[in-house]
């Protein structure tokens, strides 16, 4: 009746399964074993759930079950003949077997039914098209009928499921009965108007119709029209009684579809006597119970489907609920105690909170990978947030503190070595552990542990054995969750009852194997055997990683690090070891590759570092695993004899972690070819230090980070008179130091106090430069100190500026080059800027311009644009100009030294040369500076408030604090400020719109979303033909902007639409920033903080699942490529291409990339960019730019600049030339959407509106109607 309408919503089909270890390609991973309900799921095709639900209720109708595998290959035939056209093959019931048999006997967690749609006659798109279950009952039965034609099993679907209904007819005047009898499969029970399954019965065989009024009937006795009754009852009653409930409902005032959400019961166990023609018998004859319940999930336009069902044989291992462990009122209490237990404990002394929330565990124990978690809930605050950074990584911690803290079940748990575990406390494998809860047995709130643990290991409540069987996920649920499917979006659909006098032997029960052919068991025992093996070599290969061993002997301290004795030899050796062997099997197995290694060996993790090799902690417990031990791969591990090497004794630990340090010395200039010579870095220019000036000359030295400072100038050979100084942090290194044309370079001198701390200590890190300066150093010219600071100045501050006059430009007027004016004036480093502007006034002569002319002075930088004019009170070296460099007069007044001149734009970030600018007092406020603004541009009003442009010239953050002056926020002169409309946002918290996009032609599985009200269709990246992507709202977050996207992606998933979503990380989940309701932009890097990725509130999101893993680097871009179909106007379906952009961008190399995604030869490759708004394709070809005659050299080929720009989600045309000769990419769409643009256009220029006017309603699939396939056996 509905077709196909009923699409899939949700994602079921993934598993929920996660290795642990280094990840691998989904199609090399083996399918997961069953789960602790040891019943297997079946694989969701895309849209196949309302298959998967009517095949696990036939799986767990024992009768039909037998009875299918009653059926032998003599009557069947076998599938291997199936292609042979003399043999006569039943495709349908032999697949259906053989699914039935892996489902019942092998161990994985879902079975595939891609064999059985193929007996169907389905292709692969018919497996994204979701039916009504229903209509898939009748078809499936009809099948299996025709398909066993001629065999002992063409009956038994009519035995088990077929009855009969008699309609009789009582005419009034005569009493005669007339009476028709019909067969049924299932019956249809009424919802809208009904509150019941009882009373919809009623209303159709106990209810009489009467024929009375304008609406009589002709009796055939009486010979005319009469007055009658007409009623029907269940005259036949099958063994198997389904019943299917109309939730689907059509509103003709309305003229759309709807679905019945009210509350509907139906009864556990069900009298059929009241309803029945002959009511002589036993009730049994009568009794039905209720073993299945098909629930749909969703609208009448969308959905999804999963089914409950009632183990009859017992076959799974049913276990209470984990919600249902313990009773709410005991759980209260236990909480209450263990409250009023818990000791205090020092939050921050992460040994402190650790040992006590292990102490706390009943078991003594915790799951390490729920540590985190834990420390979170104790202290409010995460690891990484509050003792990283002084104490690393947790795992890297607890190692640290092997003697307090131990590993136990595998490597799993973490334990307290005062207080291990005992066989008692410790929580058993998962594998082995078997829970169950009988609230019969619940003891009162406060009763021991002990007999807590007693009732959880006490046997399954009677009746108990019901399952949620989900596509691939099977659940326990009790009997009472079945009431919760009585109404709601998520409700019941279809019901199956079985007669209660049918009993199954005692044989029957927790046996799979009951009635199965030897053949099938065979089978399948076969598949186990070849699944398993696939487990354990999967284990073998992501379980072993690659290690790095250093030899001692191969190294030497120096400089607090160990370096290589033979530069081009660093003594690694290469070793693939399985991390699940101890580290004593390790050790065997070194000692057995280094036969001449005497004495003992130690094995120390170590870290290649810029000072060079370092030592951290060494692995002891030879009975430990590599796993236990944290090894992983890439793991650096020191082989020596755990004391010395070579004489020299080795600090370990991240506390002597060495540091690179730049030693930075003053020289003579006649040292220079001889410290050149010794690979030492000088400073300055050339041409100074043939004039015999002094400079600056720079060495790196490695020293340990726990030595202090004055244990380094000792190193150095330094006088404890010599001064060590830092470089100013004001400062921007060598860029702006001695010999660069003028300013000076600060260095802050570390006071005495300072000597007696660690490097550590002091925050110095490598490549931090120290200058070293002997006392008698300060005497010279190119040394100075004030206060704190040394100030080191070379020759070149001596010298000059170049003044160059911009005259003012009149509209429409070009500026040309020739009449620019220039001049040198004299300069030093001391000289006020001031009087530099007017020796250059004068030199120009431009005291003859108007009096009352105002100048200021202006630097340029390197791509020749004007900067902020300079504050002229202050010297050159104070204001930051650097001789010998260029400064522009132009037309304006310069900033005082209390002031400060500001760029601004109103509404948007402005573009070259349309900003405004404002001078205002440093110390005003964000208030009184946003005022003078509006003044400035006659704006008024009070919603208003500004925010700074972002590093690439984008709108930014908003000044938050509207009383702090604009010193406090470090405002820069000549910083650009946008004038924004609205009030300030509240702080630090974003408020994002989720959407859900689903594209049933590349989404392999389901997502469960239930709110098709508010769903909207749109295009990936704009596209015009091809895939369709459907946009569903899924909710909002709210999180912080200091949050990073794993944190975000993190949250998005426990919205409650996306709750059944399970994916093994969220690097399966791709976030998109849309605009405009388009995609726009993928967001990349999973520790990238959300103010980074500029992520402002109100912005919206599109959340995408992915099949595989996915990090996209910064120019990695993900393009959806179409490759067209040889002699046709159209394309084959676009499938998604990473193409890495980050060495060479240019269409060389994309074309490369696309060649050996297809297989194609690159130079046979024709490319082009689809504009789906204008509908109009752009060619890209290798083109060659002109040479500038000037410069003599290439200019860089990029598509991700102009003219093409490309980005994420852009559609690339591809056409292989060897077999298409037509160039032409436009496509028949493509000229119906310019014909349309044409039109609108045409529209818009007479007044008149377009045709995408309002009242443009949702285009959906069209209906395709389900059919299965079945040869001829008559």
């Amino acid at each position: 009746m509905f077709g196909n309408l009923f699409e899939e919503e949700g994602d079921e089909g993934l598993s929920s399964t996660s290795t642990t270890g280094k990840l691998v390609k989904s199609g090399d991973e083996p399918p997961p074993p069953r789960g602790r309900s040891n019943l297997c799921g079946i694989k969701n095709q895309g849209g196949t759930c309302y298959l998967n639900s009517l095949l696990q209720t036939l799986l767990f109708t024992p009768e039909f079950r037998e009875e299918l595998f009653s059926l032998g290959p003599e009557e069947l035939g076998c599938l291997e003949d199936k292609d042979k056209p003399e043999a006569k093959v039943r495709v349908i019931p032999l697949e259906l077997q053989r699914l039935f048999a892996r489902l019942l006997l092998v161990d994985q967690q879902s079975a595939s039914t891609a064999d059985l749609t193929g007996s169907f006659g389905w292709n692969s798109s018919e497996g994204t098209n979701q039916h009504d279950v229903q209509e898939l009952n009748r078809i499936l039965f009809s099948a299996l009928e025709h398909s066993l034609v001629g065999t002992s099993g063409s009956t038994f679907i009519q035995r088990l499921y077929h009855g009969t209904i008699v309609n009789s007819i009582v005419c009034k005047e005569c009493g005669n009965v007339s009476q028709r009898q019909e067969d049924f499969l299932d019956l249809t029970a009424c919802v809208c108007g009904v509150c019941s399954l009882e009373e919809a019965l009623w209303n159709m065989f106990v209810e009489e119709e009467f024929f009375e009024g304008n609406n009589l009937y002709r009796c055939a006795q009486c010979d005319r029209l009469v007055t009658a009754a007409k009623s029907a009852k269940l005259k036949k009653l099958p063994p198997f009684m389904t019943m299917s409930l109309l939730r689907f409902s059509f509103d003709f005032a309305k003229l759309e579809r709807y679905k019945e959400t009210g509350r509907y019961s139906f009864p556990l166990t069900i009298n059929l006597r009241p309803f029945c023609e002959q009511t002589d018998g036993e009730d049994s004859d009568f009794t039905y119970e209720l073993f299945s319940v098909i629930i749909h999930k969703g609208g009448c336009y969308g959905g999804h489907y999963h089914v409950y069902i009632k183990d009859i044989d017992e076959l799974g291992h049913w276990e209470p609920p984990v919600e249902d462990y313990k009773p709410k009122t005991q759980k209260k209490v236990k909480e209450e105690v263990k409250e009023s237990c818990e000791p205090k404990v020092q939050e921050d002394d992460p040994l402190s909170v650790l040992t006590a929330i292990i102490a706390q565990e009943s078991s003594k124990s915790v799951l390490l990978d729920q540590l985190g978690q834990k420390l979170m809930d104790k202290i409010g605050s995460s690891w990484s947030k509050k003792f990283r950074k002084p104490y690393g990584p947790i795992g890297k911690f607890l190692q640290s503190h092997n003697d307090v803290f131990m590993l136990v079940s595998n490597g799993t748990r973490v334990a307290l070595k005062a207080n291990p575990p005992s066989p008692v406390t410790e929580p058993p494998h998962p594998a082995e552990t078997t829970i169950s809860y009988d609230p019969s047995t619940a003891p009162e709130p406060g009763a021991p542990e002990q007999q807590l643990e007693a009732n959880h290991n006490s046997k399954p409540e009677q009746g108990s054995h019901w399952f949620d069987l989900n596509d691939s996920t099977v659940t326990s649920i009790r009997e009472s969750d079945i009431e919760k499917q009585f109404q709601g979006k998520e409700s019941a659909y279809m019901l199956f009852y079985r007669k209660t006098q049918l009993h199954r032997p005692s044989e029957a029960l927790n046996n799979p194997q009951y009635k199965v052919p030897s053949h099938l068991i065979q089978t399948a025992q076969e598949e186990s055997i070849k699944v398993q093996q696939m487990r354990e070599k999967f284990e073998a290969t992501n379980n072993t990683v690659e290690l790095h061993l250093h030899l001692a002997p191969s190294y030497r301290l120096e400089n607090g690090a160990l370096q290589p004795v033979n530069k081009e030899s660093n003594g690694c050796i290469a070793l693939s070891f399985d991390r699940r062997k101890t580290v004593g099997e390790l050790r065997i197995t070194i000692y057995q590759m280094q036969e001449l290694w005497e004495g003992d060996m130690a094995l120390t993790v170590a870290k290649s570092l810029p000072a060079g090799l370092h030592l951290y902690n060494t692995l002891t417990d030879d009975d430990v695993s590599l796993y236990s031990a944290g090894i992983h791969t890439n793991t650096e591990l020191f082989v020596w004899n755990g004391r010395e090497v070579f004489g020299a004794t080795v600090q370990a630990g991240a506390e002597w972690e060495p540091v690179l340090l730049t030693v930075v010395r003053p020289f003579l200039g006649e040292d220079v070819d001889k410290e050149v010579e010794n690979g030492v870095e000088c400073d300055g220019s050339r041409a100074d230090f043939e004039n015999g000036e002094p400079g600056l000359k720079r060495e790196a030295r490695g020293f340990a980070g726990g030595s202090t400072l004055g244990q380094v100038r000792e190193a150095l050979g330094e006088p404890k008179e010599s001064l060590l100084c830092q470089e100013h942090k004001k400062g921007k290194g060598r860029e702006q130091g001695a010999g660069e044309g003028g300013g000076a370079s600060g260095w802050r001198v570390f006071p005495p106090d300072d000597m007696q701390r660690t490097l550590k200590e002091l925050s110095l890190k490598d490549g931090d430069a120290l200058l070293v300066l002997e006392p008698q150093s300060l005497d010279s010219s190119v040394f100075t100190l004030y206060g704190d600071v040394v100030t080191v100045t070379t020759p070149s501050d001596c010298r000059w500026l170049q003044v160059e006059f911009r005259p003012q430009l009149k509209g429409g007027e070009e500026e040309k080059e020739e009449e620019r004016k220039k001049v040198k004036v004299p300069a030093t480093g001391n000289m006020l800027l001031c009087e530099v502007k007017q020796r250059a006034i004068e030199e120009l002569q431009l005291q003859d311009l108007p009096s009352g002319a105002q100048f200021c002075l202006r630097q340029v930088d390197c791509t020749g644009k004007l900067l902020p004019p300079v504050c002229e009170e202050v010297s050159v070296r104070e204001a930051g100009v650097r001789l010998m460099t260029t400064l522009t007069l132009c037309p304006g007044s310069s900033p005082k030294a209390t002031q400060l001149l500001l760029y601004f734009s109103v509404g948007s970030a402005p573009s070259a040369g349309t900003e405004m600018d404002i001078i205002v007092e440093k110390n005003c406020t964000v208030k009184e500076c946003l005022k003078a603004m509006l003044d400035a541009v006659g704006l008024d009003g009070t919603c208003w408030h500004l925010r700074r442009l972002d590093w690439c010239e984008e709108v930014g953050e908003p000044l938050m604090d509207e009383d702090a002056s604009l010193s406090e926020l470090k405002l820069l002169n000549g910083e650009t400020l946008v004038v924004t409309e609205g009030l300030l946002p509240p702080k630090g918290f974003l408020k994002l719109s989720v959407w859900l996009c689903v594209d049933p032609e590349n989404m392999a599985t389901d997502f469960n979303h239930t709110d098709n009200g508010s769903a909207r269709e749109q295009r990936l990246g704009g596209e015009s033909a091809g895939n369709m992507a459907e946009l569903i709202s899924v909710g909002q977050v709210e999180i912080s902007d200091e949050a990073t996207l794993e944190d975000l992606k993190s949250q998005v998933l426990t919205l409650p639409s996306l709750q059944d979503v399970c994916v093994p990380t969220t690097g399966f989940l791709r976030l998109w920033q849309m605009e405009g309701q388009r995609l726009a932009r993928i967001l990349r890097g999973q520790q990238v903080t959300l103010r980074k990725l500029k992520l402002s509130s109100g912005t919206d999101l599109c959340v995408q699942l992915l099949q595989k893993e996915e990090d996209l680097g910064p120019k990695q871009v993900l393009l959806s490529v179409k490759m067209g179909i040889p002699g046709e106007r159209c394309y084959y379906p676009s499938k998604e291409l990473i193409w890495d952009a980050s060495h060479d961008s240019s269409p060389r190399s994309l074309r490369t990339c696309l060649a050996a995604h297809f297989g194609l030869s690159p130079d046979s490759v024709l490319l082009a960019k689809h504009q789906p708004d204008k509908h109009v394709w752009e060619e890209i070809s290798n083109w060659t730019q002109q040479v500038s005659k000037k410069k003599k050299k290439k200019k860089a080929e990029s598509l991700l600049g102009a003219p093409f720009h490309l980005k994420d989600g852009d559609i690339i045309g591809a056409k292989n030339l060897l077999v298409d000769n037509n160039r032409d990419f436009i496509t028949m769409e493509d000229e119906q959407g310019q014909q349309r643009l044409r039109e609108q256009a045409e529209q818009r220029r007479k007044g008149g509106q377009t045709a995408d006017g309002a009242g443009r309603t949702k285009s959906r699939k069209p209906e395709v109607p389900l059919s299965i396939s079945v040869g001829v056996f008559r």
